[in-house]
């Protein structure tokens, strides 16, 4: 899996990577929370609290930042 950029590829993916996300999947369900860690045209690798998760782009319906709260410190 690379993070190449290739023609089909939505844009927006490569300014997510690194961020936390939250995906809701077509089938429904429980929506994914984690980071992008790599994608290719076909597929999205996250890092979740649980572990790597491979994601098919088809089967994604959202993808949505997770915002945190202003003057919010992770090593509090």
């Amino acid at each position: 899996m690379t993070d190449e950029v290739k023609q089909g590829s939505p844009q927006f993916i490569p300014q997510l990577k690194g961020k936390k996300i939250i995906i809701r999947l077509v089938s429904g369900g429980q929506p994914v929370t984690g980071t992008i860690e790599r994608y290719n045209p076909y597929e999205i690798l996250l890092q979740t609290a649980k572990g790597q998760l491979l994601v098919f782009k088809q089967a994604i319906a959202t993808i949505e930042t997770v915002d945190e709260p202003k003057g919010y410190k992770a090593d509090i």
